[in-house]
């Protein structure tokens, strides 16, 4: 297989090859190439491509005409064959664009195409200026938001202005919500079309700035690949017998049957969600705990054969239903069972101390015993001998006052008895 497209191609340039040698033999004619190959703005970021059919080509020759488009030398794979003398392409004002067309006669060996007859339309303002990474999501389908990043040799103060264009407007529409922070710039503008429709145009976007310096860049977006739905509402839960029912609101801007979910629940037991996918905006979860707690959420998703977009909304803001298990008796015990046998545990070796002491008191040391008894009766000694001798004092002076005492009593009767004489 890793060899067979190789010859197989080999082999195609062979034929080919002989095919030319063979027309060239037999005079094979070379069309004449189409002339007046010019372009007009059709809309924003839209060129009109138009050409003169060439002269003298055979009645008997299927005339078609081969274009494509060239960016920055680089092809872009996007050849179309008509039999219209125009060609409606977008237009890339940013880069360097040549278009070219030739002329063929289909189905017809006797002829060679023409040559290609080509024009160039070039960029304009300095390079690096222009806008970049732009970037916009469809929101609800009401509106559209689209963000992008200051050009890199663009100066801090430059101001980027949008314009856009979809089939149906009368002409192009200015963009005027505009955002900017750390030169990421932003725009918001209304984009709704009927709910009954099934298809939707291409929206043609224009950034220019506000000076001739400033290169515009354009953008063709396709609707249906930007949409985004908004985020569910009013999510409802009940209980029915061991079954659980969710339901949210539904979007009213999308078509019926052009949306689908995805609800995303998990109960006080599991850490990892489970995801279920559903086609209406109700569900029922079956057989669960009663005594579980269950979080629920929902998000909504464009359906693929309505939108070829791949993003989704948000989740919705969580709801949960049933008892989960009180935690605060647990956390209070894990806090207080420590600190009470802590607190014991203090107590008891404090008690155990004392315990001790009264139940094995110390033992005293028999010298300090000794000391103690020999030096209080040396001291009993002294005092007694001290008092003894104070004693014996007092005495001798309380019998020298008493003799005294007796002594001046007799002396002084004597001297009243001498006086009565």
């Amino acid at each position: 297989m890793g060899a067979a497209g190789p010859a197989r191609a080999a082999l195609r340039r062979r034929l080919l090859l002989a095919l030319g040698w063979a027309l060239a033999a037999a005079g094979a004619k070379v069309l004449p190439p189409p002339s007046n190959l010019d372009f007009s703005f059709v809309q924003i970021c839209t060129l009109n491509w138009t050409w003169t059919a060439p002269e003298n080509v055979s009645s008997s020759c299927n005339l078609e005409y081969s274009s494509d488009i060239v960016i920055n030398e680089v092809p872009q794979d996007k050849r179309e064959w008509s039999k219209s003398l125009f060609r409606v392409t977008d237009m890339f004002l940013s880069e360097e664009m040549r278009f070219k067309v030739r002329s063929e006669c289909k189905y017809d060996n006797t002829s060679e195409p023409s040559r290609w007859v080509e024009t160039s339309v070039r960029p304009k303002g300095v390079l690096g200026t222009a806008a970049m990474d732009l970037e916009c999501i469809w929101h609800n389908l009401e509106y559209m938001d689209c963000r992008w990043f200051a050009g890199k040799n663009a100066r801090s103060d430059t101001k980027y202005t949008l314009f856009y264009w979809y089939d149906g407007l009368k002409s192009p529409k200015k963009c005027s919500n505009y955002s900017v922070h750390e030169r990421i710039f932003g725009c918001i503008f209304n984009l709704t079309f009927p709910k009954v429709t099934n298809t939707y145009p291409t929206i043609s976007i224009l950034i220019k700035g506000d000076s001739e310096e400033i290169r515009p860049v354009c953008a063709s977006k396709n609707p249906t690949t930007l949409v985004k739905p908004a985020t569910p509402k009013t999510v409802r839960l009940s209980k029915v017998n061991n079954d659980i029912h969710l339901e949210w609101s539904k979007s009213d801007t999308f078509p019926a049957n052009c949306l689908y979910y995805e609800v995303k629940y998990h109960n006080s037991d599991l850490n990892t969600p489970q995801i279920i996918k559903v086609e209406y905006n109700h569900t029922s979860i079956p057989s669960v705990d009663p005594n579980t707690k269950y979080t629920f959420s929902v998000r909504a998703k464009p359906k693929p054969e309505c939108y070829s977009s791949k993003l989704h909304s948000d989740w919705s803001e969580e709801k949960s239903i049933g008892k989960k298990p009180d935690s605060t008796l647990y956390f209070v015990l894990i806090i207080t069972i420590p600190l009470i046998v802590a607190v014991s545990t203090i107590i008891l070796l404090f008690y155990l101390k004392r315990l001790k002491i009264l139940i094995l008191p110390p033992i005293p040391d028999p010298r300090e015993i000794l000391k103690r008894m020999f030096g209080e009766q040396n001291e009993d000694s002294q005092t007694c001998a001290k008092d003894d001798s104070v004693n014996a004092y007092n005495r001798l002076i309380k019998e020298e006052e008493i003799h005294s005492l007796v002594l001046t009593e007799t002396l002084e009767c004597s001297y009243s008895e001498n006086e009565n004489r």
